[in-house]
């Protein structure tokens, strides 16, 4: 039996590759779902651009690669509880998530990974970022990696600049839970458990400082560790559109939805995959 013949063109050296020539609506095979994620734990996330994918085909496309999970502070989709809609209306001036993370590190096992679904996007603007944490900590001199290596980071769900993005969705679609019922302690160094590469686990969204260090010293620390993991030289920057799919590691990649769109609306699917518990391998 052949394999589906596909194509793959990275975006840069840093991050992202875009696959063409697969059809994600038909059932993926077990050969063609390992060669992806090959191709996905070497740049970081993937990009299928002119798929056609209901909640349903959607969610297949997600359990060929993991577990899938709810999103803690938002209502499913009504019969798909795991599909999140992610949207921003012509009328509304935050977009949800607009600001560097990695998705809801505040758990005690974040995610492995997401994928995101546009179904409508601007003809201008809303593009996302997406930046390489292992290429941000081998940037670092030896005694930065040192230091980091020796840090627990605290990560809440709760952090203003992050809640300001989420009110009109959990006003509209909350779960019922309160982003206050959820923190979790992380190593600030992270080993990813399939290819063994250390990458930074803090990000601006959720991290509020580190155990072992004083307020006033863990805010000096992120605040040149927040600039330093987004320098340009470590991203891709992808320009959606309608029927594309991407699918990003959250073990090694942080995001940044690019909030440049007002009055017009971006509407996509997301769906999380279950992760594990995260370590550093010394």
């Amino acid at each position: 039996m052949s394999l589906p013949v596909f194509q793959t063109f990275p975006l840069t050296n840093a991050a992202g590759a875009e696959i063409q020539g697969l059809d994600l609506s038909f059932p993926l095979s077990d050969d063609t779902t390992k060669r992806l994620r090959r191709i996905w734990l070497r740049h970081g996330v993937l990009f299928f651009r002119n798929q056609n994918l209901d909640p349903g085909q959607l969610l297949k496309v997600a359990k060929a690669f993991g577990e899938t999970m709810p999103y803690p502070l938002l209502k499913g989709l009504e019969g798909f509880p795991e599909v999140t809609v992610v949207s921003k209306m012509e009328q509304e001036e935050m977009n949800f998530g607009g600001i560097w993370h990695s998705d809801t590190a505040y758990l005690e096992t974040p995610p492995m990974a997401s994928l995101l679904y546009a179904l409508e996007v601007p003809e201008h603007g809303g593009d996302t970022l997406f930046a390489n944490q292992a290429l941000a900590y081998e940037s670092l001199s030896e005694a930065m990696k040192d230091l980091l290596c020796g840090l627990t980071a605290i990560n809440i769900a709760g952090k203003p600049a992050v809640m300001n993005t989420r009110s009109e969705r959990i006003e509209e679609s909350g779960s019922g839970l309160r982003a206050e019922q959820f923190s979790a302690n992380h190593p600030a160094v992270r080993t990813h458990p399939e290819t063994g590469t250390k990458a930074i686990y803090v990000n601006r969204a959720h991290t509020q400082g580190f155990l072992e260090l004083s307020e006033k010293e863990g805010k000096a620390l992120l605040d040149f560790i927040f600039e330093h993991q987004v320098r340009a030289e470590f991203c891709c920057r992808f320009k959606w559109t309608p029927g594309t799919l991407a699918f990003w590691d959250n073990r090694w990649m942080q995001h940044y939805p690019v909030n440049d769109y007002h009055g017009h609306r971006r509407i996509m699917h997301r769906v999380t995959l279950r992760g594990d518990k995260p370590f550093l391998d010394q």
